[in-house]
């Protein structure tokens, strides 16, 4: 079974910076890293190639140094990685992007044949998760989004029994392959990388496809030519204050000082001292 990861490479935003002047994300204050989402995705497909066999591609849209990020998902365990790039693809929007990427799955489709594709939940850097659902549209097979489990694969009848997260816990969705799943850090987590992953990883070089190297283009659905998504505007969250501190030697003792505190900041009860 061939498993497909998409896979982006993000700046690091715990530390990156918003530009005052233009309220966009200065990607050159922080160093690029793996999607974190995209790294669970590839290590369920490891976990899946061990199970039903066959090879783990990945694939991501960037700029050259986009590079590091397949290094990085072969020394999780993938074996294979294709990196499309190309100026042409410079600008895209969601939709412009999970255009691009399903072009470069239809040619790895015909090239490989693809039984699965994987996605994390959503780049952190754009945390709209719309591209996964995108590309699934695209190739017509069915998105099941916010998975934390895939519970059971029957190759042999192209079943797939899933859990997909909601609000108050999960539910079961039996479906086919191909699927396209977007998953959640909650489906695994993520091996420390042998010894041999690693110095295969370091020397590895991805294949770089251009536009030109892609079938039947639309160029006119690439990069700012292909993205109606207008940003407004991005701000940094404003930062909260710290936790306080309610210590006690009962548990009765630590209720009653967490009321009193609750009560002062008219969270909780009635102003003064009333019951809640």
């Amino acid at each position: 079974m061939n498993i497909l990861v998409c896979i982006k490479q993000v700046p690091d935003t715990k530390i990156i910076k918003v530009n005052p002047k233009t309220n966009t994300l200065d990607r050159s204050s922080a160093p690029a890293i793996l999607n974190p989402y995209d790294a669970h995705a590839v290590q369920e497909a490891v976990r899946l190639r061990g199970e039903h066999g066959g090879k783990v591609i990945v694939l991501s849209m960037g700029p050259p140094t986009a590079r590091m990020a397949i290094r990085k998902c072969v020394e999780i365990g993938a074996d294979e990685g294709y990196l499309i790039s190309d100026r042409r693809f410079a600008g895209a929007d969601t939709l412009a992007t999970s255009y691009a990427l399903y072009k470069a799955i239809e040619k790895l489709q015909k090239q490989e044949g693809i039984d699965l594709v994987l996605c994390g939940k959503h780049a952190i850097d754009g945390d709209t998760g719309q591209t996964g659902p995108g590309i699934a549209r695209r190739l017509e097979i069915p998105p099941i989004t916010n998975v934390i489990k895939v519970d059971e694969i029957n190759t042999e009848s192209g079943e797939m029994k899933v859990r997909r997260k909601i609000e108050n816990g999960y539910e079961v969705i039996k479906t086919t392959i191909p699927s396209l799943l977007t998953v959640e850090k909650e489906m695994n987590e993520v091996a420390y990388s042998p010894m041999p992953n690693m110095m295969r990883a370091a020397r590895y070089e991805p294949t770089v496809w251009t536009v030109d190297d892609l079938d039947d283009v639309d160029i006119k659905q690439l990069g700012l030519k292909g993205s109606p998504t207008i940003v407004g505007r991005m701000w940094p969250p404003e930062k909260s204050s710290g936790a306080e501190m309610i210590e006690g030697t009962t548990k009765e003792q630590v209720d009653r000082l967490l009321s009193v505190t609750l009560e002062k900041r008219e969270l909780f009860g009635v102003k003064g001292g009333g019951k809640a």
